[in-house]
């Protein structure tokens, strides 16, 4: 095992060879330099494992942040770096996709801090199809958790290398091998350890690194991140014995049953995603960060080969190609601006290039891209595979829009989201709209659509057809949604338990059905008045189509580009949402009625 992890610090990239591709198009060396010195990754956790603390310390050891913001201190004044939304802030949780590049031993490095709430996971799907590996963060006290699960079978369809960071150690939790069983049971991914911690809880001294045989004593209230700690390179020195007193005789033996129970790491199988590196540590106070931080540097892939519908692409061919896997709006709160994350796979980027945005089949300019950190960005020059950039959205780019300087290519695997449930779902109106409730409720019957009435326990509702009563469980999981909301709204999310659960329904409403069609008056600040204003900026942060009749205008609106465009709707869509006022109109019940002859033709005779 020595010889096998000791050949590794040495380890070479080989130039890749693809099949059906004219080795003519391939970049000069300097170009192949800078693709081959770049590590995009992202992360992953179950909420609350350690993971938005281990990206700040991760920017701590990279030079990008100079004080990392107390995460758990929710009132203090220092907060996430990759946590820039204000909920994001006040709850110490990441909803957003969060952007960072920095620089660590000459490798540039691109990292994606995902959503770890279950709320955004369609987010942290869509980043994981634009990294070249991932990291994922486990806590020791509670072991694999179903977030992680679910996380992880989107990185095993597409084989994503998988680098193991288990936290938390400055607390009691599981016995070490304990919770390499229960990753190698749940995960079905082999472990093969790569530091090993010296106890846990109190007793938690440091973490010895099996990939340099060193073991690094680290001091818990050590500030400056340019002091090692004690390191000592060899486990028969005396000094050992003096630093770790009794714990000294257990770390040689397990260091010693591992030699011999442990498959050694084999690089080409990580690779394949059939076996994880494990690092131990603490993220809080820098316990076993560093270690894990070089061995990633040294493990992890640089940008390889992108599968498209035509061809593979390999990240050294000349010829410019990208894809954008994230439309993010409000950035920026003071210019409601939206920007597209694009993925480069393939040549160089330099600002001002001109490229074919092939959904659409127009040339376009990338004339102001950017680089992030987090919620700042900054004016790129140049860019290489690997790298993301983000580009101005007018409302023309999509998820999953592919940019090439000509050739016409079409990058596949990044998912499409369809509503889990393929049903007309209709929610009783929050607000007592007990007139648009009927309305659309006869449509629903003369057109034969099938409805979906949420309702939860003590809560009385009139209609009998397809009631769907929530648990208390299921009511909570829309709480960070709604919070949200009501930020945007500048409304109390209400604490009153009655008004709160019927709040807490429409994030079931919105989330299961797709087109949300509302009724009501559009105000000047773009919400809507009317009972319908809570679905209407829940479909706005979920990107979904949104279409709403303005009875003051006696028009129909949809929202485009963050604003109100005026254009009449059709449902084409396999579910779609209705809420509005309880003072409908004879042109809001007309407009409703005419909506569904145009979308789905004569009603139905009884």
């Amino acid at each position: 095992m020595t010889e096998r992890l000791n050949s590794l610090r040495d380890f070479k990239i080989k130039r890749q060879d693809i099949k059906g591709v004219n080795k003519e198009k391939f970049m000069d060396s300097f170009n192949k330099k800078e693709i081959n010195r770049r590590r995009t990754f992202g992360i992953i956790s179950h909420p609350d494992a350690g993971k938005t603390t281990l990206t700040e310390k991760l920017l701590l050891f990279g030079g990008a942040i100079q004080q990392a913001g107390a995460v758990k201190a929710r009132k203090a004044a220092r907060h996430a770096t990759s946590d820039w939304m204000s909920i994001e802030k006040e709850r110490g949780i990441s909803v957003t996709t969060s952007v960072m590049k920095f620089n660590y031993r000459d490798f540039e490095i691109n990292l994606l801090d995902t959503p770890g709430h279950q709320d955004f996971s369609e987010d942290t799907y869509r980043v994981l199809t634009a990294v070249d590996s991932a990291l994922m963060v486990i806590d020791n006290a509670k072991g694999v958790e179903p977030q992680t699960e679910k996380l992880m079978e989107v990185c095993r369809m597409r084989n994503t290398p998988i680098i193991t960071f288990i936290n938390k150690l400055d607390r009691e939790g599981m016995a070490t091998l304990d919770i390499l069983d229960d990753i190698e049971n749940k995960l079905q991914i082999e472990c093969t350890p790569l530091s090993w911690p010296i106890g846990m809880g109190n007793r938690f001294k440091g973490v010895y690194n099996l990939f340099h045989r060193q073991l690094h004593i680290f001091d818990p209230g050590r500030k400056t991140l340019g002091q090692e700690g004690i390191v000592i390179n060899d486990l028969s020195d005396p000094a050992l014995d003096e630093l770790l007193k009794e714990q000294a005789d257990e770390l040689r033996e397990d260091i010693a049953l591992l030699e011999g129970a442990v498959d050694p790491f084999e690089r080409q199988h990580f690779l394949k995603g059939s076996q994880t590196p494990v690092f131990f540590g603490s993220a809080i106070n820098n316990f076993g960060v560093k270690e894990m931080l070089d061995a990633f540097v040294e493990l992890a892939p640089h940008p390889g080969v992108r599968p498209a519908v035509s061809r593979e692409v390999s990240p050294y061919e000349k010829e410019f190609s990208g894809f954008a896997f994230k439309i993010q709006a409000n950035m920026d709160p003071a210019h409601r601006d939206r920007i597209a994350f694009v993925r480069i796979c393939s040549g160089k980027f330099k600002r001002g290039m001109r490229v074919v945005h092939h959904r659409i089949g127009k040339e376009v300019t990338f004339a102001n891209a950017t680089i992030f950190m987090a919620q700042d960005r900054e004016n790129v020059e140049e860019a290489f595979p690997g790298d993301i950039i983000g580009i101005h959205n007018h409302g023309t780019i999509k998820i999953g829009d592919t940019f090439t300087e000509k050739e016409p290519l079409k990058f596949s695997g990044i998912p499409n989201f369809a509503p889990e449930h393929f049903r007309r779902v209709r929610l009783k109106n929050p607000l007592k709209a007990k007139h648009l409730q009927k309305g659309l409720n006869q449509l629903a019957e003369h057109w034969g659509i099938q409805e979906v009435n949420f309702s939860f326990e003590g809560h009385n509702i009139e209609r009998t057809r397809g009631v769907r009563v929530l648990s208390l469980e299921e009511l909570d999981k829309g709480d960070v949604s709604m919070e949200i909301v009501s930020a945007r709204m500048a409304r109390n999310y209400s604490k009153a338990e009655k008004i709160r659960k019927v709040i807490q329904s429409i994030f079931h409403m919105v989330n299961n059905g797709y087109h949300m069609i509302a009724v009501g008056w559009i105000q000047p600040d773009d919400t809507v008045k009317g009972g319908t204003g809570w679905g209407v900026e829940l479909a706005k942060l979920f990107n979904r189509p949104l279409n709403v009749y303005d009875q003051e205008r006696k028009t129909w609106f949809s929202w485009k580009d963050n604003k109100w465009v005026a254009e009449t709707p059709v449902i084409i869509d396999k579910t779609f949402v209705g809420t509005g006022t309880r003072n409908l109109s004879d042109e809001g019940r007309k407009a409703i009625h005419e909506l569904f002859e145009n979308s789905f033709g004569p009603a139905k005779k009884n």
